[in-house]
């Protein structure tokens, strides 16, 4: 019997659904006695309701799907025989394709708790304030708006949930349309926006400036589909583009935050929670309990070496060639820290070994992810645990926001500010700086500086919205996404061409994906029209 993955997880979403995690605020003592009656009463019973939101519902996203699509179908990595990938990057993911399914059930998981944690402290707190309530209510919306601006980037229409019960009791309904699904995404932000505050009550936890940060990221989206039935008129709508440009000055101007002076830092178990990480899940360290674990590095370390023990399956995951040959060649710091070259050196790993040499001439693993064993992490990783937290919005990415809101419409921008944040992140990297960008300089610097953080078909995506045959034209002709290569003459050159899947050719349809199977069978309206959402709250406006 198929199960409606979107039901099932409007039914299972529950208040007091909670687990542990490796930071203190995730650490809930459990009380027979509680129930949803008298739970809200205080302000740390409001952090432990919003606690459930930072790991456990991601995780069936996280598992796979957060870089099999964000940089598998970008073609930032190349998986041959890893069924979870290399149908995102050829373009031939079916309604069956699994971790979309997950990816799906996972992020309606992620709306159905957002609303009953919301719903339950509108109906049932007491004895907090009026700033308590509207605090935690924000991080369960900045959740909740997070997981819409995924649904509307994959699937476009998409139904939009405030109230688990109605489609409990009615599962046969309309999307709506993708407009509505990022209008609704930008008003919970704002309100987080608004709401949060500007310092974290515990390490890990959201602040404003994580609101203002994922706004920016929204609202350079939407600016190229808000008035827009063109999709190849390079016009994006400016009136979005100057949101992004001031949600994004907020955090550039206001945070005092910085970037970390050593990008692979941010990678490691000590790097976890760095002040330049603006939204992380968070994962239980030092356990193998499945669903509150960050299983990515079973699924990257090439080795059982590098893990210590049975779980390192990532020997045919590696990075693409059109990612390899993309990078500058003085851009070894990213590099290094993102993927294994031949001949790179990682004291930090098999530390007992004396640290480790990658050696490999005919591919290049993935380095960020992977932690090492446990023993190289003092216990926090584990069998299919890395115990590093999933960095979902960094400070590095803002900065370039706010450079390429700032080019706008245009070619190229020698804007001052835009320069000032665009050279921050090189200069971290090593790299030159610029007087001028161009859309391609920012291209690759987003690539480059977030590569394996699930990013950069997203990217892609935003630019299809208003310059869709470029991006096609791109992915078709510009990348190949069936070459491997070889270690030559002290540099990785083209070898032969991969034989075990065939890529298909991309168009418009494929800046989309399918609806999972179990979903239009339960619900034959999902492939019809979409209805228009009809909104009950007034927009915030938060650059008055």
């Amino acid at each position: 019997m198929k199960i409606n993955k979107t039901i099932f997880a409007m039914a299972a979403a529950a208040t007091l659904t909670m687990t542990g995690c490796n930071e203190d605020f995730l650490e809930i003592k459990p009380n027979d006695r509680l129930t949803l009656e008298n739970y809200f009463t205080s302000e740390s019973e409001l952090q432990a309701a919003t606690s459930a939101l930072y790991g456990k519902v991601w995780f069936d996203f996280n598992d796979k799907f957060y870089y099999a699509l964000g940089d598998g179908r970008a073609n930032n990595m190349f998986a041959p025989y890893s069924d979870y990938i290399y149908p995102f990057t050829n373009f031939t993911e079916t309604s069956l394709t699994g971790p979309l399914v997950s990816a799906w059930a996972s992020l309606y998981n992620v709306v159905g708790q957002s609303n009953n944690t919301i719903n339950n402290i509108n109906r049932l707190a007491t004895g907090v304030t009026e700033e308590s309530k509207n605090t935690a209510i924000a991080e369960a919306r900045f959740m909740r708006g997070t997981a819409y601006w995924y649904l509307a980037s994959l699937w476009g229409n998409v139904i939009i949930i405030e109230d688990n019960s109605t489609l409990v009791n009615n599962p046969i309904v309309n999307t709506h349309p993708q407009k509505d699904v990022f209008e609704f995404a930008i008003r919970d932000l704002e309100f987080a926006a608004k709401h949060l505050p500007a310092t974290a009550s515990q390490a890990g936890r959201l602040t404003k400036w994580s609101a203002y940060g994922m706004l920016s990221r929204v609202y350079l989206s939407y600016a190229g589909i808000s008035d827009n039935t063109d999709r190849n008129d390079g016009v994006r709508d400016v009136t979005y583009l100057e949101l992004a440009r001031k949600a994004a000055q907020k955090v550039c101007e206001e945070s005092e935050l910085t970037l970390n002076k050593d990008y692979a830092h941010l990678f490691t178990i000590a790097g976890n929670n760095d002040p330049e990480s603006l939204f992380a899940l968070q994962w239980v360290g030092g356990t193998t309990e499945y669903g509150i674990t960050n299983t990515q590095q079973a699924y990257f370390a090439w080795n059982s070496e590098i893990t210590g023990n049975d779980a390192a399956w990532g020997y045919f995951t590696y990075a693409s060639w059109d990612m390899i040959q993309e990078y500058d060649t003085q851009d070894t710091k990213r590099l290094h820290a993102t993927f294994c070259t031949y001949g790179a050196k990682y004291p930090e790993l098999n530390k007992a070994a004396g640290g480790y040499t990658y050696e490999a001439t005919d591919r290049c693993n993935i380095r960020k992810g992977v932690s090492g064993s446990t023993k190289d992490t003092e216990g926090v990783s584990a069998r299919m645990n890395s115990g590093l937290t999933t960095k979902m919005l960094r400070l590095a990415e803002v900065y370039l926001n706010y450079a390429e809101a700032i080019m706008g419409n245009n070619t190229s921008t020698s804007d001052a500010n835009a320069l000032k944040y665009y050279n921050e992140v090189r200069k971290r990297a090593g790299m030159e700086t610029k007087s001028t960008i161009t859309y391609d300089d920012l291209r690759y610097e987003r690539r480059i500086e977030l590569a394996m953080e699930g990013q950069y078909w997203y990217d892609l995506v935003r630019r299809g919205y208003y310059r869709q045959q470029e991006v096609l034209n791109y992915m078709n002709d510009t990348q190949e996404r069936s070459v491997g290569y070889k270690w030559e003459s002290n540099q990785y050159v083209i070898g032969n061409k991969n034989t075990a899947q065939q890529v298909a050719t991309a168009t418009a349809a494929s800046l989309l994906l399918p609806y999972p199977e179990s979903e239009m069978v339960q619900n034959p309206l999902l492939k019809q029209t979409p209805v228009a959402y009809k909104f009950t709250e007034a927009p915030i406006n938060l650059f008055e």
